[in-house]
């Protein structure tokens, strides 16, 4: 009878401590999961991929302010039902468009977006109910280059053109040209900004490059 008590009490103190170790092994693996390393490095993770996606992704102001209309620009204008209002345009030298029954809209400095609200605000002052109009360029200002390349002069602009890309369109450059370097003008600014010609620097429509001579 005593040997059956103390066998009964000795699996209890062992159901005992056996709970008590799976406890502590329970509370240790939670602690790991929440603070260890490797939790750190997952919770890092999306806050990182996060910020990266954020800054590769353009904005569409960041799109938007890229061009401005200019005089030489050609664009066209779509008012969805209305043929005889649509059609292609330029940019005048005053920096106007002159549209049917508006007359004179002005489009120099004004970004694609602005130009087609300014249309769209003239023709609904008493001309149309609630007019679609979309706009788009059709042919963009010309690039100038002047100085020490074989045929200076006014050349179509094309997406994406560089100084070194409108180096090669003048005819390249002259036995005196200083190849290191060149000056632009960029459109409606007063001064010359040089560049180097080592970087590939973009050019806007209506910009003015200048190369210069070299002095040995």
């Amino acid at each position: 009878m005593v040997e059956v008590m103390i066998l009964g009490g000795f699996q209890s103190r062992f159901r005992i401590l056996a709970a008590l170790v799976l406890v502590a092994n329970l509370l240790t693996a939670c602690g790991a999961s929440t603070s260890g390393p490797g939790a750190a490095g997952l919770s890092a993770a999306p806050q990182s991929y996060g910020a990266t996606v954020q800054s590769a992704v353009p904005t569409a102001a960041g799109t938007e302010t890229a061009y401005r209309l200019g005089s030489g620009d050609k664009v066209k204008v779509n008012v969805f039902g209305e043929a005889d209002l649509s059609g292609e345009f330029l940019v005048g030298d005053n920096g106007r468009i002159d549209l049917p029954l508006i007359g004179a809209v002005q489009a120099q400095g004004q970004t694609v977006t602005q130009f087609q609200n300014a249309v769209v605000a003239r023709y609904s002052a008493g001309y149309l109910k609630d007019p679609k109009v979309s706009v788009s360029v059709l042919n963009y200002r010309p690039f100038f280059i002047q100085g020490e390349v074989g045929k200076g002069g006014e050349y179509p602009y094309k997406a994406g053109l560089t100084v070194q890309d409108a180096v090669a369109i003048a005819g390249g450059y002259t036995y005196r040209a200083n190849t290191g370097k060149a000056f632009v003008r960029r459109a409606g600014q007063d001064r010359e900004v040089e560049i180097q010609t080592n970087q590939r620097v973009a050019i806007n429509p209506g910009d003015i490059i200048r190369i210069p001579e070299r002095f040995f």
